[in-house]
């Protein structure tokens, strides 16, 4: 019989099933994603040409982020869960049903403006480095991509309305669906329309996006209305919650936006190498602290309604333990396997050794920051639960004014010292980055009577000793090993975690115990759900 500690997760046991459901799927989608790179790297290398679709990008994402995002799901989970948990099903679907027209009108509206002074944006703000030819083409692929935000309008609300219900199966193989359709985009309309066929793959990735998760949706009995409901509070609140969340995302996206500002007058190739050197690093980052944040987040909202704040505490202690034991050793192996892994996927007669090391470069700074990054997530969603909003936007807002004169100073630094200039803004973003996790664990505290953070530091101390002997191991498996680079990465990849665990097994790591378990739980608890 297993006994009480060892049945328990590495946050609890509903939480880690759902974090087991949306972290497989996470890596599913991340490795459609990395096929959807490696067909676009080998495809573009490190080019102007894609400098012009990376820059291109940026403002539909940054329009999907502050009309239906992160910002939409911090506001929308935590109302409409109240509702359902007080058996409030009609007031619940009105609400969702205004919050989908009022995002469509928008989304609309703001697209068509944008789709207008498109030039202007791309001449004056965007990329003023570019050339007048990169400039034209940012414009054209500018204007196709979006139209997926106004997809995405409706993606994002049905999302939050599964993760309210906690399902987390359809949503979490959405991006899969999304990747699929930029992969077909790379693969079969690149070679008769070039760089626009990936704008296309992309609307038909949002597309994908949206269809698969409707029919989980019609099974909640979905009652849509055509309403507005100016005066309904639960929309007010909505609306209140989501402008602190709007205006952080916003800085988080503005950081992006003036990396590709600074990196349109860096040399040719610097935007690309960042943005796939940052997609790279987004695999660990998505498959553990997204998905747990996803997953605790709605456990979260229940129990800041309950006002349990000890059974909050012990959540966000837990789930940060469990993120840390994923995210350490992940951080130190990527660092280790990184450079043989991009020459792996990517290298050929376009993708030059020379984009190697340009990638190479700027994720090595990018995973010095794998730990805070993983933390913020976590951490943000206790505040959004606790509906507190705004902190998470002022912290946001300090770390992007620290970002910014960090890439501007970084960037420099390294050019005078002849280092590639782009990976300033990488390690700008990792420093910045931990001073923002800093300041949130310090308030978060306050707010919950403490995280436990003794408990917390003694299992990263176990979580670093197995690190360390990882890390050994593949120093020297890549410097004393004879064989091909394909065979060193399966051994490394293979045997890398299993020394991992089983050092911080020998050292009594409660995370290391509870493993087996969960992958067992989760093999269950997948069939259960599907």
């Amino acid at each position: 019989m297993i006994n009480k500690s060892t049945t328990k997760s590495i946050v609890h046991n509903s939480t880690a099933k759902s974090a087991g459901i949306i972290m497989l799927a996470f890596v599913l989608a991340n490795i459609i994603g990395l096929i959807r790179q490696i067909v676009i790297n080998r495809t573009f290398g490190t080019s102007p040409i894609l400098d012009s679709y990376f820059a291109a990008f940026r403002v539909p994402d940054l329009l999907f982020n502050l009309v239906a995002g992160g910002a939409l799901a911090s506001a929308f989970i935590p109302t409409f869960t109240g509702l359902i948990t007080e058996n409030k099903t009609n007031e619940a679907w009105r609400l969702a049903s205004a919050v989908l027209n009022w995002l469509l009108i928008i989304s609309i509206g703001i697209a068509t403006i944008t789709s207008l002074y498109a030039p202007w944006i791309t001449k004056t703000f965007l990329a003023p480095g570019f050339s007048p030819d990169q400039i034209t083409t940012v414009v054209i692929l500018m204007r196709l991509m979006l139209m997926s935000t106004v997809i995405f309008t409706i993606s994002g609300l049905i999302m939050g309305i599964h993760h309210s219900h906690h399902h987390f199966l359809s949503p979490a193989i959405a991006p899969i669906f999304y990747n699929l359709g930029i992969t077909a985009g790379a693969i079969f309309l690149t070679p008769q329309w070039g760089i626009s066929g990936l704008a296309y793959g992309v609307i038909a990735g949002a597309i994908l996006h949206c269809v698969i998760q409707l029919p989980q949706l019609l099974k909640y009995s979905l009652r849509y209305s055509f309403n507005l409901e100016i005066y309904n509070k639960s929309l007010r609140t909505i609306a209140k919650l989501m402008i602190p969340r709007t205006v952080g995302l916003s800085i988080w996206q503005i950081n992006f936006w003036i990396n590709t500002t600074i990196c349109s007058g860096l040399p040719s190739g610097s935007l690309s190498a960042l943005v796939i050197a940052f997609q790279v690093f987004t695999f660990p980052q998505a498959a553990i602290a997204q998905a747990i944040a996803t997953a605790i987040f709605p456990k979260f909202s229940k129990q800041a309604a309950l006002n349990h704040t000890h059974k909050m505490r012990q959540s966000l202690n837990s789930s940060l333990r469990g993120a840390f034991y994923l995210a350490i050793p992940a951080s130190a192996g990527l660092y280790m396997l990184g450079k043989p892994i991009i020459e792996l996927l990517f290298q050929n007669n376009t993708f030059s050794a020379n984009s190697t090391s340009m990638v190479v470069w700027a994720l090595n700074w990018y995973i010095l920051g794998l730990i805070a990054h993983t933390a913020v997530e976590i951490i943000t969603r206790a505040f959004y639960a606790l509906k507190d909003t705004y902190t998470p936007m002022l912290i946001g807002g300090l770390s992007m004014i620290i970002n910014v004169i960090l890439s501007i100073t970084l960037s420099q630094l390294f050019s005078q010292n002849n280092w590639y200039p782009h990976g300033g803004l990488a390690l700008a973003n990792t420093i910045a980055t931990y001073i923002e996790m800093s300041i949130l664990i310090w308030i978060i505290q306050s707010k919950l009577n403490g995280i436990g953070i003794v408990k917390l530091l003694k299992s990263m101390i176990k979580t670093t000793l197995g690190t360390v002997v990882m890390i050994i191991f593949l120093y020297l498996l890549l410097n004393i090993s004879q064989w091909s680079i394909i065979i060193t990465l399966v051994i490394g990849i293979i045997i890398g975690p299993m020394i991992f665990w089983s050092t911080t097994a020998i050292c009594g790591s409660q995370q290391s115990r509870k493993i087996p378990t969960i992958v067992i739980q989760q093999l269950k608890n997948i069939k259960t759900e599907t």
